[in-house]
């Protein structure tokens, strides 16, 4: 669950607004985990790889704070591969306890045996957090016509452009010596709470707030300089 438009994220926005509910085939799964971690599991999607040759179940979590605890060390890149394995021996066992795994028996060599709803050998666990990509996708629902509405707005000499990436949200100013005028002055926050009346009629779950939301500001100069006019050096 990368973007607003994985499959993955879809469902569980669905489960999120009480649309639809769990698969109860992994409720004992998640149970598991919410007692144990202390966390409170939304939505979980089996899924294959390599091919269809190996499984892998996704562990989604309402907030990233809840993700990241199953990073190593709380870190930013790799998940602990003890709660992994932890997570998918149980899983294993789960889905056996209900009898979704079909066990070979002698004459299923010779004859068509029915094939196992689950694969539950070498899963992959991967976690992911709702809350980052909601965010995203209320941020990104902005529209260029609304971007312009909000430039038209403010009507300053000194604004080229207002650039979205993710739930971020940049102001570029012409020149550095503008930013530096501009930095910590009345005007940005003018400027922000203009963005976020807008922003607020996609914020559909609430997650932005007012306090705690900024924007961030960066010049023309900058961005001809050094990322070549280009947009995709610049976020990349």
């Amino acid at each position: 669950m990368i973007s607003p438009s994985d499959k993955e994220y879809r469902q569980t926005k669905q489960i999120m607004l009480g649309k639809e509910t769990l698969n109860a085939e992994f409720k004992p799964l998640a149970d598991f985990i919410d007692k144990t971690f202390d966390v409170k599991t939304i939505n979980i999607v089996y899924d294959t790889i390599d091919k269809g040759t190996r499984p892998k179940i996704g562990i989604y979590f309402e907030h990233y704070h809840e993700k990241q605890s199953f990073n190593e060390n709380n870190g930013h890149v790799n998940f602990d591969s003890k709660k992994q394995k932890l997570i998918a021996d149980k899983f294993k066992q789960s889905i056996n306890e209900q009898g979704l795994i079909k066990n070979k028996r002698l004459f299923d060599f010779w004859t068509k045996s029915e094939k196992s709803k689950y694969q539950t050998d070498k899963i992959f666990v991967y976690f992911s957090a709702f809350e980052p990509i909601a965010k995203n996708e209320a941020n990104q629902s902005i529209t260029q016509d609304q971007i312009e509405q909000i430039k038209a707005e403010l009507n300053c000499e000194d604004l080229w452009e207002i650039s979205k990436c993710f739930s971020g949200t940049t102001f570029f100013l012409y020149t550095d010596e503008q930013v530096k005028r501009y930095e910590n002055s009345e005007t940005i926050k003018v400027w922000a709470d203009k963005y976020f009346d807008i922003l607020e009629t996609y914020n559909e779950f609430g997650y932005f707030k007012r306090e705690k939301f900024n924007i961030l500001l960066d010049s023309k100069e900058n961005f001809d300089k050094n990322y070549e006019s280009n947009w995709y050096y610049y976020y990349k």
